[in-house]
């Protein structure tokens, strides 16, 4: 389990494929909310911390590729 405190604001946010998925804006709950500007519709999203496969030099890498990471995402 990744202790979620090494979470920072403004960290990337990338898929398992080393592809961008979001940056951060802070953690909610058992959520990553990530913020606006990475999102084409100007609203935030969400991603579990479930996804989480490591925190690494304020990187949060996920355990799913970008594409399919996102398509797990949640809308406000």
């Amino acid at each position: 389990m990744v202790d979620l405190s090494q979470i920072k604001e403004h960290a990337k946010v990338i898929g398992a494929d080393g592809v961008h998925v979001g940056t951060v804006d802070h953690v909610e709950g058992h959520r990553i909310k990530l913020t606006k500007q990475d999102s084409g519709d100007q609203h935030h999203h969400y991603i579990s911390t479930g996804l989480i496969a490591e925190v690494e030099d304020g990187t949060v890498r996920l355990s799913a590729n970008a594409d399919v990471a996102v398509t797990m995402e949640e809308s406000e």
